[in-house]
């Protein structure tokens, strides 16, 4: 329950249009970015680590075979790895939470007055009066004390518990997504034009999602899409520098 409609019902007055329509009050809209961003991420590693394997081994050899079998690779081994990570790392603090909301579930059932008592001190905290911060403190219990409790102390919310087989799914399709655009120039084209047309196609792309991260995250454009630039093409320059030694010493 938002504070200031229950500080408003309590006066008898109608409920205060605080939010303006242009911004994202809701905590799922926030979520709904972050989970974008993620993913825009996501498609970066593609893009970046699997044009680095194709560019270095097809700057190594002129056979498609070792470039078709290398970015094959990369890239499911890629998206693999990329889903296991985000579901270990998911399922640990999908873990924490679901053992704070069970500590707090406990401590409401086994000493109710002491929680009423430290909801009221936290809003007090927050700056209400103390006849005020006791009442929203019992009303709030009254609706909902364990989401009340939750809100206040944790940030959380019993109903949006991170599911780590929904963010590791996200994680595998955003890098494959990224991953096929290098994997198709390098399999694909003509081999005098592997390098250069993957390369090119690896920096717009880079430079798209650079600028579309950028922007769901409320920050200039620029710095951050150079960042993403600089550093892609720094891996593909070091894949091709390696592989071309390689191939020209005869190890490949």
């Amino acid at each position: 329950m938002d504070l200031s409609v229950l500080l408003g019902s309590m006066n008898g007055q109608e409920e205060p249009q605080l939010q303006h329509h242009d911004e994202p009050h809701d905590t799922g809209v926030a979520e709904r970015l972050n989970k974008l961003r993620a993913g825009v991420l996501g498609a970066n590693d593609g893009i970046v680590s699997v044009a680095a394997v194709v560019i270095g081994v097809a700057s190594a050899t002129t056979a498609t075979g070792p470039v078709l079998t290398a970015g094959a690779a990369a890239l499911i081994g890629g998206a693999i790895s990329m889903a296991l990570g985000e579901y270990v790392s998911v399922s640990s603090s999908a873990d924490s939470q679901k053992a704070l909301i069970e500590k707090e579930r406990l401590e409401l059932k086994q000493m109710p007055e002491e929680e009423l008592a430290e909801l009221t001190g936290l809003y007090q905290a927050k700056g209400l009066k103390p006849e005020t911060a006791a009442q929203v403190a019992q009303e709030l219990t009254a609706h909902d004390a364990l989401a009340a409790h939750l809100d206040i102390e944790l940030q959380l919310d019993e109903n949006e518990v991170l599911n780590p087989w929904n963010a590791a799914l996200a994680s595998a399709v955003a890098f494959t997504v990224g991953a096929m655009l290098p994997f198709a120039t390098a399999v694909f084209l003509p081999m005098e034009l592997k390098i250069p047309v993957t390369f090119m196609a690896v920096m717009l792309a880079l430079g798209i999602t650079g600028a579309l991260g950028a922007r769901l995250g409320g920050a200039p454009m620029l710095r951050p899409t150079l960042r993403v630039l600089i550093g892609g093409a720094a891996a593909l320059g070091v894949t091709f520098a390696i592989g071309s030694w390689l191939g020209v010493t005869g190890i490949v």
